[in-house]
């Protein structure tokens, strides 16, 4: 039989959701009256360290006529949330952080607009608000389909004292700004990606790129043709963190290129290496890019495929920034994924970084056997990973890149990327 899973422990990609109606309760829609008004909702999202969440819903209200914030209470509005699998999930198979649950509203308001705001719990490790689900024998995360029901509890009013009752609610789309920031592609290979565009206000001359290569588990979804372009950017801050205002003004604007495998880098890294350049250069003929200043960066999965990149092309990138990346076989007895002639020969800037209680690629034989064969590599190795006061997995340690953490002298990683030159 399925095994659904209701914990939050793996958390990406979302889904646009169902419309969702439900009617006022008869007896509080007779105490106050009815408008019958139709009211449409947004899902506001948002990208934590551990994955993206669901923190607040806008409800369009601003029809309604000028709504009394003084009658707008956490109890007014209640809200059930069901997260259910895109695709089919084979009988014993398991998909992790599915739930049907209620969300707590912490906070109401009316926003600039006159809309109103329902801020709902959300924090890391919380279960019930993320946006994507891990299918277990894939290996992948998959955009859960989002269906948020939402009923009006208790009476509102109009600021000139009339009741306001709502009939029904239809749920619209799942905004994240950051996330929406980073524009659809697909290259002449069919590889899908993502890409940031750097505000050209006030800029002259090219601008650098930054390549960031997902993990294994926002790849396509194998046996399925699940392949969303979506699940990269919201998993983890990996991509996101390039494209904020702090990592803008280190690398002067940057173009953050976000390309999604069509299985896993791993499968075939001399396959993938010349369809990820195929991007680099279709991002370079149309716009304005710096081909001395192209960094590549990765987490796991894509923390070998980052190391692949520069030995097959050793004069592409300026730096390369391999997050607890794999040189070794996962597979006791299996083939060494980077040679260790080749590690020896990379002669792009390379900064490794891991956590020691990595409980999924070890970093002895990965991480550290990489930094002590690449010439002049720098490493930073952490304990464990930690941030904002919370405990996260040890391989999770790509938050620490997103945050701009490491440093090697009184330099932080991303100033040193961006001083780097090919």
């Amino acid at each position: 039989m399925v095994t659904p899973v209701n914990r939050r422990t793996v958390l990406l990609a979302a889904g646009a959701g169902a419309a969702a109606g439900l009617s006022l309760p008869v007896t509080a829609a007779r105490a106050h009256g009815r408008t019958g008004a139709k009211v449409g909702f947004t899902l506001n999202a948002r990208v934590l360290d551990g994955g993206e969440q669901i923190v607040s819903i806008t409800l369009g209200a601003t029809r309604l006529g000028p709504i009394d914030p003084a009658s707008l209470t956490t109890g007014t509005f209640a809200v059930h949330a069901r997260a259910t699998s895109p695709i089919p999930i084979a009988e014993g198979d398991q998909i992790f952080s599915e739930y049907d649950v209620d969300r707590p509203v912490t906070a109401i308001r009316l926003d600039r607009r006159g809309d109103i705001v329902l801020d709902l719990a959300y924090g890391e490790g919380q279960v019930g608000g993320g946006t994507l689900g891990y299918i277990l024998s894939r290996g992948r995360n998959v955009r859960l389909d989002l269906a948020y029901t939402i009923t009006q509890t208790a009476p509102i009013r109009r600021r000139d004292g009339r009741p306001v009752s709502i009939a029904s609610f239809v749920q619209g789309k799942l905004l994240n700004p950051e996330v929406d920031a980073f524009s659809h592609h697909v290259s002449r290979s069919g590889m899908k990606y993502r890409l940031y565009t750097p505000d050209r206000r006030g800029a002259h001359g090219p601008r650098p790129v930054v390549v960031w290569l997902h993990g294994g588990g926002e790849g396509a979804s194998l046996r399925d043709d699940y392949y969303d372009n979506e699940t990269t950017l919201r998993a983890n801050r990996g991509a996101l963190g390039f494209a904020t205002p702090e990592a803008q003004r280190i690398f002067s604007g940057a173009y953050v290129v976000v390309p999604q495998s069509t299985s896993f880098w791993m499968e075939d890294g001399s396959r993938f290496a010349p369809l990820i350049r195929e991007i680099v250069a279709e991002v370079a003929r149309r716009h304005p890019v710096d081909e001395r200043r192209v960094h590549v960066a990765g987490c796991s999965n894509g923390g070998y495929m980052s190391l692949k990149m520069t030995t097959v092309y050793p004069r592409l990138f300026a730096s390369s920034v391999p997050v607890c990346g794999i040189v070794a076989s996962l597979t006791p007895g299996g083939p060494q994924l980077i040679t260790d002639a080749e590690l020896a020969g990379i002669t792009t800037p390379t900064w490794l970084i891991t956590s020691r209680d990595d409980p999924t690629v070890p970093p002895e034989p990965n991480t550290i056997h990489a930094h002590d064969l690449i010439p002049r590599s720098l490493m930073t190795l952490y304990d464990q990973v930690v941030w904002n006061g919370h405990r996260f997995n040890g391989h999770w340690s790509w938050i620490y890149l997103a945050r701009n953490d490491p440093s090697s002298n009184g330099t932080r990683v991303w100033q040193w990327m961006a001083a780097r030159r090919r």
